[in-house]
């Protein structure tokens, strides 16, 4: 199977909130076939979203929304299977994974969203940041996960911050296989606590090997939370780099 590529609109947020078709459509000249979501601009709503989208060749495989067990989930749930996903995806933060406790409640949490998604036609994601991926009483975080969680919750693993928690993302994915049909293509410093990333394949990260063992993904999605340099710039040559690669 040959892994389509997307990119994580959150890369572009600043530049959408100001031409939210212009970004789009230079985003599908660039060579993308899907993007994910998270979220929409203010002032635009999720239908009319989609219709730029959709008008511009792209579709849209996943989006990010807030942990879909509250009140407000059906919405939730309704505007992803609006926007044609398969994937609802999601998360917590760090304190949510800093004892084995905590990852329990994470985890009994994820296990809910996903039997409630799986009731509107939509499977369940992880997201993660580098707190799945430290060490709780001598064992990384997400190994605790993977004992508690249903089979059924999926992960769109963040290769980047992977290797900033300590962790081999080759072979975290080797691990989840099929399991992570989503997998977040970020590249840096490997400074911790640094946001501002860089194209894919000019920072720390070999993906080398990460491409190799992505073969059961769907989608290699780009995403850089901010930029050091052109963030546009990084988007293009983030898709000529995966693209080249994978």
């Amino acid at each position: 199977m040959s892994s389509k590529i997307a990119v994580q609109l959150y890369s572009v947020r600043s530049e959408l909130d100001r031409d939210y078709a212009g970004i789009i459509n230079r985003l599908a000249s660039f060579g993308y076939a899907g993007v994910e979501f998270a979220g929409c601009p203010f002032g635009l709503s999720f239908e009319q979203c989609y219709k730029i989208v959709k008008d511009a060749g792209l579709v849209v495989p996943s989006a990010h929304a807030p942990m879909p067990s509250g009140p407000n989930r059906n919405l939730i749930f309704d505007n992803a299977k609006m926007l044609g996903c398969k994937y609802l995806v999601t998360g917590k933060w760090i304190d949510d994974f800093k004892t084995a406790d905590a990852i329990k409640k994470s985890c009994d949490d994820f296990n809910f969203a996903a039997a409630e998604a799986a009731k509107h036609g939509l499977k369940l994601a992880i997201h993660n940041h580098w707190a799945e991926f430290e060490s709780v009483d001598g064992v990384p975080a997400y190994k605790i996960m993977l004992k508690h969680l249903s089979p059924e919750v999926l992960f769109e693993l963040d290769t980047y911050w992977v290797k900033i928690g300590g962790q081999d993302p080759a072979a975290v994915l080797a691990e989840l296989s099929s399991r992570a049909p989503l997998i977040h293509i970020k590249d840096g410093s490997g400074v911790p606590g640094n946001f501002n990333m860089k194209a894919a394949g000019q920072g720390v990260m070999d993906f080398k090997p990460i491409f190799a063992r992505a073969k059961n993904a769907e989608w290699l999605i780009s995403e850089l939370d901010g930029c050091e340099t052109d963030m546009l710039q990084a988007i293009k040559e983030s898709y000529d780099y995966i693209a080249s690669n994978k």
